[in-house]
């Protein structure tokens, strides 16, 4: 694994533009004393502003088998407590902000989980993602008129499900990118959405070799949601990863996602997607992948439930198609086995099960089956839970269960168990 980069120019100028923007306030109230207009819009602009408060207390268990022989890591038992906290103001002349800190704490003993390699008294035992550290989550300028916003600074970027370009918003530190942004919804149902990307900040954390990606990265994405049983979307996404060069890819797909009635009380719901994956600038490898999804699903009164494939090719079982600024957890299973596609790329069978119980309490079962996708290989089979339950205006309960089981050729074996407790305002 390379060694962590010093930050560049454009990371310190980030930085400063988030401490900058703490001291806003001031700036104005002295340029208030010259200008009465200023002092006039001044209140508007902070008043007219919003806090934002996200915190979440977790409990994660982890259990996992060996891989390959040797002796099977210990289970790890992660409690920890996040706290993201932000402002973002109201309109001064088209022109907005925020700032939003962010830290994770460890609560009691630092060593009961591998925190992704920080903690060397930790190593024997599982790897849950969590390290503790606090940093600066966002820190934006923009500017919006003309239906367009543009955005300069450290933002999250979601796009699509998070499939391809998703802010791992499960993980306790948040991925955001250190971009500039163009969003526009001029056209009729139309939206056109661009960036360019020259870090990623990863849920690693600073002190991580591993915490950020230096890049240069431009997305494109586009939408049309004028159909009448759907929405369909181009892409084209070009990542080039100077900390993972092996990762570096350029991806071009669409999508079309809908639903469509069937009864009075019956839909149907659909997702259909192709994309095509290629070597791209610093990357050393020649390969060329395809990337297919497909699902059908209904929904019923209090009951949902279907079934999808989804396909993660490879170029003649050397290379498998990589997502790697994904939002990853969320596909091929919690127990997170596939987090990295295997070289003979990833078929996954699936089917869910959605009802909500009494209690209003939302409740789902997944069910995964994994295969090599050039070679046949069994990779195994795993069995998701999810129970939420919303306590209160600004309260939150979930509980998750995840169960892999490795095939003849899949990867260790695991379980994990969430308990959390969120809060949001």
């Amino acid at each position: 694994m390379n060694e962590q980069k010093a930050p560049s120019n454009y990371r310190t100028h980030l930085l400063t533009l988030g401490l900058g923007l703490l001291s806003l306030s001031q700036a104005f109230a002295q340029e208030a004393e010259t200008s009465t207009s200023t002092w006039d819009i001044l209140p508007n602009a902070i008043k007219e502003g919003k806090v934002n408060v996200n915190s979440l207390l977790r409990w994660e268990y982890a259990d996992q088998e060996s891989f390959g022989g040797g002796a099977d890591p210990r289970e790890s038992n992660a409690f920890t407590f996040r706290n993201r906290v932000g402002f973002t103001t109201g309109s001064f002349s088209n022109f907005k902000s925020q700032i939003e800190f962010e830290d994770v704490t460890i609560i009691g003993n630092e060593d009961n989980y591998n925190q992704a390699g920080l903690n060397p008294a930790g190593a024997t035992r599982t790897v849950i993602a969590d390290p503790e550290g606090t940093e600066i989550n966002q820190a934006w300028l923009a500017y919006e008129n003309w239906n367009t916003v543009a955005k300069f600074g450290r933002q999250k970027i979601v796009l699509d499900g998070s499939r391809f370009i998703g802010d791992v918003i499960w993980r306790q530190n948040q991925q955001t990118y250190d971009a500039f942004s163009l969003s526009n919804t001029g056209l009729t149902d139309t939206s056109l959405f661009y960036a360019y990307a020259s870090n990623v900040n990863r849920i690693f954390g600073d002190d991580h070799p591993a915490g950020d990606f230096s890049s240069d990265i431009h997305i494109f994405n586009g939408s049309y949601s004028g159909l009448k049983y759907g929405k369909l979307t181009g892409y084209t996404y070009l990542t080039d990863l100077n900390d993972a060069a092996a990762l570096s890819n350029a991806t071009y797909g669409a999508s079309f996602v809908g639903s469509a009635p069937v009864t009075d009380t019956m839909a149907a719901t659909y997702h259909a997607e192709y994309a095509y994956q290629t070597d791209y600038q610093n990357s050393p490898l020649d390969y060329n992948a395809n990337y297919y999804h497909l699902s059908l699903g209904a929904k019923h009164k209090k009951i949902n439930y279907g079934v999808g494939y989804e396909v993660l090719g490879s170029d003649g079982g050397a290379k498998g198609f990589v997502t790697p600024l994904a939002t990853l957890h969320k596909f091929n299973g919690w127990a997170d086995a596939f987090l990295a596609t295997p070289a003979d790329g990833l078929e996954d069978l699936y089917a869910w099960l959605g009802v909500t119980l009494p209690g209003s309490i939302p409740f789902k079962f997944v069910y995964h089956n994994f295969e090599g996708e050039s070679s046949g290989a069994d990779y195994g089979h795993e069995y998701n839970v999810i129970a939420t339950k919303k306590l209160s205006q600004h309260f939150s309960l979930l509980t998750k269960f995840a169960h892999y089981e490795a095939g003849d050729a899949g990867r260790a074996g695991r379980t994990r168990f969430w308990l959390q407790v969120a809060f949001n305002y």
